[in-house]
């Protein structure tokens, strides 16, 4: 299934996207896409409902997060060894472990905003695992199995705050609008093999990242077995798995970063597509 949720910031309400493409309401079921509902068992509820039998949502609606009421964003840092090695960086020997702020998640299609007194507004297209299930101490041979879904995140970040302003990186990763997610959730089931999925990223109509999840230092698997030795991983968690290389600090001859009016457009295989434009910062 492709899970997703649709309509103003505040007042979404949850769907589903059909075979033809269409957004299908699941409001009549269910009254939000929530962490209850990404069980296995109320996954297979879900499941069991026919789309036809789902009201077609007319237009074309904003998206917003995938899944209502995520209490934690969890990233892993330099997990491609060519993105680590294009940031001048070692190769990790174990996952790095940052979390952003729950605050920066809005909708795969909403405004990116600048940071008020941002010059390193950055970009980094990665896959988003959505947990299901409790994951506390887990194996990695069972780490799947607490795993809802997968999505597509753009985790912005702001390089002067994230590496020169003394400490850890979160106070780069989440500023407000840093955590696009989206446009949908796709279970498990239907992704099949998550460690071999295309992933790119484009600015203004140009390609600055190509890659695919086969080459991440850690698999899906490990990352979640590895998170949850120290933080216990609840449903509707989501955690964001790296980026491949093509990040703006590391162009040559000299770095890109965002500015107002500059367009973003990112896609992983089998889990759609954002599309966001940036803007300056301003008061909400």
């Amino acid at each position: 299934m492709r899970l997703l949720r649709y309509g103003p910031t505040g007042h979404e309400q949850p769907g589903l996207l059909d075979a033809h493409g269409r957004i299908r309401s699941l409001a009549g079921s269910i009254p939000d896409l929530t962490p209850q509902h990404l069980s296995p068992a109320a996954l297979k509820r879900l499941a069991a409902i026919l789309p036809a039998s789902l009201p077609v949502v007319p237009g074309n609606p904003r998206l917003g997060v995938p899944v209502a009421g995520t209490r934690k964003l969890i990233a892993i840092g330099l997990n491609y060894a060519d993105h680590a090695a294009e940031a001048n960086l070692p190769i990790p020997t174990e996952p790095v472990v940052f979390c952003k702020a729950v605050s920066c998640l809005q909708g795969p299609n909403d405004d990116v905003m600048i940071p008020k007194g941002s010059t390193k507004t950055d970009w980094e297209a990665e896959l988003g695992v959505v947990i299901g299930t409790t994951a506390r101490y887990v194996e990695e041979s069972a780490a799947l199995e607490h795993v809802a879904g997968y999505c597509a995140v753009n985790d912005i970040s702001e390089r002067e705050y994230q590496m020169e302003r003394g400490g850890t990186w979160d106070k780069g990763k989440g500023c407000d609008t840093f955590g696009p997610v989206g446009p949908w959730l796709v279970t498990r089931d239907e992704v099949g093999d998550v460690d071999s999925l295309d992933i790119w990223l484009e600015v203004n109509g140009e390609r600055m990242q190509t890659g695919n999840t086969r080459t991440m230092i850690f698999s899906v698997a490990k990352i979640v077995s590895y998170v949850s030795r120290f933080m216990t991983l609840e449903p509707g968690d989501i955690i964001a798995t790296g980026t491949p290389p093509g990040v703006g600090m590391a162009r040559k001859p000299k770095p890109i970063y965002l500015a107002p009016g500059d367009t973003l457009r990112l896609g992983i295989a089998k889990l759609g597509e954002q599309r966001q434009s940036v803007i300056a910062w301003r008061r909400f």
